[in-house]
């Protein structure tokens, strides 16, 4: 009976890595999150992941304007936030936007994150090289970050692209299982959404 316990807890402590890397080229879960550094935000300002070492957590999505997909998820983004992100919770949100057309540049996510009044961090890397350092493709897509930095769960934020259908919020379920939870996670879905536009001549 001993045994069959120990069995059992081992199995829950390695199911939330199993399959990491299916569907991201470049990252695993448990690798170390790629650091960014001076991407200018809606506020005028630089960021950089290390402004953030006082966060327990920090959940990064790459995000745009121009997909109707992600715009379709910001109401969810925006409750996430409220939920979860607020100063005295120990998670930080970050959203990036590495799309280079107009639509998605600088003057225009400062009018969308005005519009939608976005409480966290909206950044821009038109280098693109963060998107590629993490792996992203898609808008949105989601990676969470745990307090040494490294990730322990990327994909999407739940299971349904309708908000009416969704049951399993994937990025909630990883910070509650981080913090002890005993629920069986799944460490990396399929993110769904719009192809990141990457620019040709940055891939050659």
């Amino acid at each position: 009976m001993i045994r069959f316990a120990q069995s059992f807890l081992l199995v829950l402590t390695l199911a939330p890595f199993a399959g990491a890397g299916k569907y991201n080229k470049v990252l695993s879960v448990g690798d170390a999150a790629p650091r960014w550094q001076d991407l200018e935000g809606i506020d005028g300002k630089k960021h950089s992941l290390d402004d953030l070492k006082d966060s327990e957590f920090v959940v990064v999505v790459f995000t745009c304007n121009s997909c109707a997909i992600s715009v379709g998820y910001e109401d969810r983004i925006l409750a996430f936030a409220k939920d979860h992100a607020d100063p005295k919770s120990g998670v930080a949100l970050v959203a990036i936007n590495v799309n280079t057309i107009k639509a998605d540049g600088l003057p225009e996510m400062k009018n969308r994150a005005a519009k939608k009044k976005f409480p966290f961090a909206y950044l821009y890397d038109p280098s693109q090289a963060i998107a590629k350092k993490f792996g992203a493709t898609t808008t949105p897509e989601f990676f969470v970050l745990d307090k040494t930095r490294k990730v322990i769960y990327m994909g999407a934020l739940d299971d349904k692209l309708d908000p009416d259908e969704a049951k399993t919020n994937h990025v909630t379920d990883a910070l509650k299982s981080a913090r002890g939870g005993e629920k069986e996670i799944a460490a990396e879905t399929l993110p769904r959404g719009c192809k990141i536009r990457f620019d040709k001549k940055k891939d050659d």
